[in-house]
């Protein structure tokens, strides 16, 4: 039975991420740990196709440790992500074209460390579940607190009566490697009844 048919079954993951070489190199370790437990639980990593930072250090060691990896590159970031062509890895000509491949590939998120770009990607995946889109989970690693600023800012909104409570339920946050994946399959499982998966396009009809 597939993720499609089963909303509750993981197989490919998307992983959100720094490209910065420059990164704590903690979570570059990270990083690469967790690359490698996807590899050796039979899951796919989807990203977005670089070989540097954070991204780089994941896609690298979910490869090396025997794991399928599919990345999505706009063309004209080849040079700047350093575009890891060492894996399936799919050219396309603009970020909202990458995101929503990235999406559709995608059973489950997973947030890492990362700068204004990942803080990009991760407010519309976060803004989709908000409007009902979709509800795949959604996990943050919480990585020496990196993203507490980020929590705060959501709580403030809902203090202001801008975002409703329920918003609380949207994704999970974990302050260890080893709990990612455990807290994707716990939020699969309670969302299963309700899973939406759309189907290519509905997102940009519907935002």
């Amino acid at each position: 039975m597939s993720a499609a048919d089963n909303p509750s079954s993981i197989s490919s993951v998307c992983v959100y991420c720094g490209s910065s070489n420059a990164a704590n190199p903690d979570f570059l370790a990270a990083a690469a740990q967790f690359g490698a437990i996807l590899a050796e639980e039979g899951l796919r990593l989807v990203y977005g196709g670089g070989g540097v930072g954070l991204m780089g250090a994941t896609a690298k060691s979910a490869h090396n440790h025997g794991g399928k990896v599919l990345g999505i590159m706009p063309d004209f970031l080849r040079s700047r992500e350093i575009l890891y062509d060492e894996v399936e890895t799919v050219v396309v000509t603009s970020m909202h074209e990458r995101k929503m491949i990235m999406f559709e590939q995608s059973d489950a998120f997973v947030v890492l460390p990362g700068g204004i770009g990942t803080l990009e990607e991760v407010v519309e995946l976060l803004s989709w579940r908000r409007l009902d889109l979709h509800r795949k989970p959604i996990i943050f690693f919480d990585q020496e607190g990196y993203w507490q600023p980020f929590f705060h800012m959501i709580a403030h909104t809902m203090e202001e009566r801008l975002t409703p409570r329920s918003f609380a339920d949207a994704y999970r946050s974990v302050t260890r490697v080893e709990e990612i994946l455990p807290a994707i399959r716990a939020m699969a499982v309670e969302t299963a009844d309700i899973n939406m998966m759309p189907r290519p396009g509905s997102l940009a009809d519907k935002t």
